[in-house]
């Protein structure tokens, strides 16, 4: 396995080297040799190794040994021939044994020497300095700096599987040997980074010291030179074993990761987030690409078309089709007034948002996709509504990657991220960074829907592109066919082909050829037949560069139609705790694509915001005039011709002009009702589900509202007897007294609404005109008002009995010191019998206030006994 030369040299002859023999030997033995021929009786012989002749090999998949194999017979050469030029102490060499795979070479010589300890010294001093002189001894790499060591012990040839390394095992065969004498023997060899103490060890087995040495040359100088060195100290003696100690332990990459959680978690960590971007990333981008392109809804497979169209739909009992709710003609001018804005913005590239906003009801949603469906354009709903309904950070994240189509995804890592935090911070004090918060949650995934958007718009942009390529070049076609059919026409078209047919040379009378023909025809110049191809209406002819303004005119269309559309819907909806987290990324996310005219970016939402965008299209509640055509309308597409009575009309004024309570009236009036008892079902289903709403269904609902009984009631009470009502006079009167977190709980439930002026808080309405018929119902009922006024009495008594009890309290404090106050004239009154005064006259109308509210409780309690 490992080649190995070995010279065995006359004393006095060179050439009877030998070349490829093999020589094993045991440990404990030296190699035999073959003896001189001129043998002195005084001689003796000895082991030299020499070092870095060959390369180091550290391992099988070391290929540096072949240089030496191949150098091999002319280094020995050279090196014999270097070594030969000594002669101290009659030095004569008599084998050179090589060892690869250590890349040395030891050489067996004699000598002859009285004192064998000086003798060697000088022996090999000579040696060092002889091999100076000629720039060294020769080695494989050509930088000659091997060196001669002395053989301490025996030399130990292997051919195993035991490649150097810088760390040398020393066994001791007897007594330890202390760790100065270790360090004195080894440290000649080369530099010691560290020695380790014997360890016990079971019985029968040696113990051993390790020797790190800083190169691995110096390792295999201590191995080779010292294996088999016997050790003498007070009588005793120990023979010391040397072997190469694997650098990797079992299991020490497994220890080294354990004991450097610094390193290993934050290159671990990245190496993860490094295989979710290249790996998962792009697939996410192409799945919320697939949704918004419509790859994977199979509605619009054209074998599910097909089967529609030919097999379900002439089965089908009821019509598939969309209804359109939105208003026709001039039926609803302000309907038509914000379709025209959005249309407006939807044909120009964005540079801001649009925000639509109006009454939930009025018809934003349905007006939206009917756009949509109409301009064919590719969009994208997010609802802000359905997101808010999460209840942790684990589930919002996870709605809104299924709303944009954001897959894969797994939730399940932020617990584990979790735990990976708390971990890290338990082994490395901080920590580790794995945990995002909901925030980057939220941007990560809608960094990646932006992407997507791009790949979109890039996507409708080619194929329109290929669409507009492909029309032009059939125009160029119908062009030619029409030049084609007025050459036939005039007589001067002739096709080529009939010459082949025809025949060749002087027989060919039917052939012509393919040149044109000449003639005084209608079309001879050919020219003037493309004019005529490209005139415009008008019968004027088209310039090029007209041509060139409306090929530029229609990519400019084009690329604006291959725009995607965002929906953000519900902006403004009441949401859980993390709505503002949400709104906050949603925002900046929607500004960002607008900015960078990567979409359309429409917020729908039932309440105007405070800082309103550039473009902001608002929906109202139609007036009395659209509402009665838009249901007069909507009868007649579904068969029903009569016009309303006065009385209808009427009853349909009481609905206002909210477009899903229209749209529920036709319903009913389409399924049999009269148009009186189809508004007032809907005045009676608004009535208790208002109650629900605004009172609980019992104690225990109530309390979870964020406004009390009595906050509800004074409002709806005060509305059924006006249209509006002065919002800073309601915020400030009891039962509110300046909190204004109960009107806006229930301008954010519908059941008022809040108009504004100038930006701050004006005026308080109903939620929906029908509310106004909805809050006289309620007020109106007997039992429900009885129970009502009386709980809202017992707050006001409880009140006034408050201020009663104080101002009794505080007079008989004054009446303390009324006794030590002092006046500086006597014609002037005291303080305390002004304060007096003011607390009687306070506690006076706290008095009659308290008798009225009970008078008014007892009439009301009497209404309840009698029932109803």
């Amino acid at each position: 396995m490992f080649p190995r030369r070995t010279f065995n040299l006359p004393r006095n002859f060179y050439s009877t080297r030998r070349i490829h023999v093999s020589i094993r030997v045991s440990a404990d033995t030296l190699p035999e040799t073959v003896s001189t021929s001129k043998s002195n009786r005084d001689s003796q012989e000895r082991w030299l190794f020499i070092d870095s002749v060959f390369p180091i090999r550290l391992g099988i998949w070391d290929l540096r040994h072949y240089i030496g194999i191949l150098r091999e017979d002319n280094l020995l050469e050279c090196l014999h021939e270097r070594l030969e030029t000594v002669k101290t102490h009659g030095f004569h060499i008599l084998e050179l044994q090589s060892l690869q795979k250590d890349g040395g070479v030891f050489v067996r010589f004699a000598y002859n020497a009285p004192d064998d300890e000086n003798a060697l010294e000088t022996l090999q001093r000579d040696l060092r300095i002889e091999a100076d002189k000629h720039g060294g001894l020769p080695s494989w790499s050509g930088l000659n700096y091997c060196n001669v060591w002395l053989v301490k012990g025996k030399p130990f040839v292997e051919d195993m599987y035991r490649y150097p390394s810088g760390i040398v095992k020393v066994s001791f065969e007897g007594p330890d040997v202390p760790e100065e004498v270790l360090y004195s023997l080894f440290r000649p060899c080369g530099r010691i980074h560290d020695l380790t103490a014997p360890t016990p060890v079971p019985a029968g087995t040696h113990r051993s010291s390790d020797v790190l040495f800083h190169r691995v040359r110096a390792a295999t100088i201590a191995r080779n030179t010292l294996h088999g060195y016997t050790f003498s100290h007070n009588g005793a003696k120990t023979r010391l074993r040397t072997v190469y100690q694997r650098p990797i332990q079992v299991h020490v990459i497994r220890d080294w990761l354990t004991s450097h959680p610094r390193i290993v978690l934050p290159i671990l960590f990245f190496l993860l987030g490094t295989l979710t971007y290249t790996i998962f990333d792009p697939i996410r981008v192409l799945s919320v690409e697939g949704k918004i392109l419509d790859w994977f809804d199979y509605r619009e497979f054209k074998l599910y078309k097909w089967l529609r169209a030919n097999a379900l739909d002439r089965f089908s009992l009821t019509s598939h089709g969309h209804e359109d709710v939105s208003a026709q003609g001039d039926i609803w001018k302000e309907r038509k007034e914000a379709e025209s804005a959005v249309r407006s913005y939807l044909s120009d590239l964005p540079s801001t948002v649009a925000f639509v906003h109006g009454p939930q009801g009025s018809g934003k949603s349905s007006m939206l996709e009917a756009i949509i469906r109409d301009t064919g354009r590719k969009a994208l709903v997010i609802d802000c509504a359905e997101l808010n309904k999460a209840t942790s950070d684990t589930r919002l994240v996870a709605a809104l990657a299924q709303q944009a189509g954001y897959r894969p995804i797994f939730t399940f890592l932020n617990s584990v991220n979790n735990l990976v935090d708390i971990a890290s911070m338990g082994l490395i004090g901080q920590k580790a960074g794995f945990t995002s918060s909901l925030e980057d949650q939220l941007k990560r995934i809608l960094d990646v829907v932006g992407k997507a958007l791009i790949n979109v718009n890039h996507t409708l942009r080619t194929s329109a592109q290929r669409s507009v390529k492909a029309a032009q070049e059939a125009e160029a076609r119908g062009a030619e066919d029409a030049r084609t059919r007025a050459r036939i026409r005039a007589g001067t078209w002739h096709d080529p082909r009939l010459d082949c047919i025809a025949g060749n040379g002087i027989i060919s009378e039917l052939g012509v050829g393919d040149e044109l023909l000449e003639g005084d025809g209608e079309f001879t110049d050919f020219d003037a037949i493309y004019d005529v191809v490209n005139l415009n209406d008008k019968g004027k002819k088209v310039s090029e560069e007209e041509i060139a303004r409306q090929r530029r005119s229609v990519e400019d269309v084009q690329a604006v139609h291959a725009l995607p559309i965002v929906v953000i819907k519900n902006y403004a909806a009441r949401g859980g705790p993390y709505k503002e987290a949400l709104l906050g990324v949603l925002a900046n996310w929607a500004a960002a694509l607008a900015e960078n005219q990567v979409a359309h970016v429409i917020v729908v939402s039932d309440n105007p915001l405070p800082s309103k965008p550039l473009n902001s299209i608002a929906l109202y509640d139609a007036d009395a005039p659209s509402a009665l055509s838009f249901v007069r309308q909507r009868l007649h597409d579904a068969g029903i011709t009569s016009d309303p009575t006065p009385a209808q009309t009427r009853a349909i004024e009481r609905l206002g002009g909210r477009a899903s309570d229209l749209e529920s009236l036709f319903h009913k009036v389409r399924s049999g009702q009269s148009i009186e008892e189809a508004v007032e079902d809907i005045i009676a289903s608004g009535v208790g589900e208002l109650r629900k709403n605004a009172f609980g269904e019992d104690i225990d609902d109530a309390k979870s509202l964020p406004w009390s009984r009595e906050q509800a009631w004074i409002v709806l009470k005060q509305l059924a007897r006006k249209p509006e009502l002065p919002y800073y006079d309601v915020l400030l009167d009891a039962p509110f007294k300046g909190d204004e977190l109960p009107l806006r709980s229930m301008e954010h439930a519908e059941i008022i609404s809040i108009s504004t002026h100038h930006g701050r808080p004006s005026t308080i309405r109903p939620g929906k005109p029908v509310f106004k018929y909805v809050f006289e119902r309620l007020v109106n009922d007997p039992i429900f008002q009885a129970t009502q006024d009386i709980a809202l009495n017992d707050k006001f008594i409880s009140s006034a009995e408050g201020t009663v009890r104080a101002c009794e309290s505080e007079l008989t404090t004054l009446k303390d010191l009324s006794i030590v106050e002092r006046s500086f004239w006597g014609l002037r009154r005291k303080a305390t019998s002004e304060r007096k005064e003011y607390l009687l006259k306070k506690m006076r109308s706290a008095q009659t206030k308290i008798q009225t509210l009970e008078r008014q409780n007892a009439v009301l309690r009497r209404a309840l006994a009698k029932g109803g």
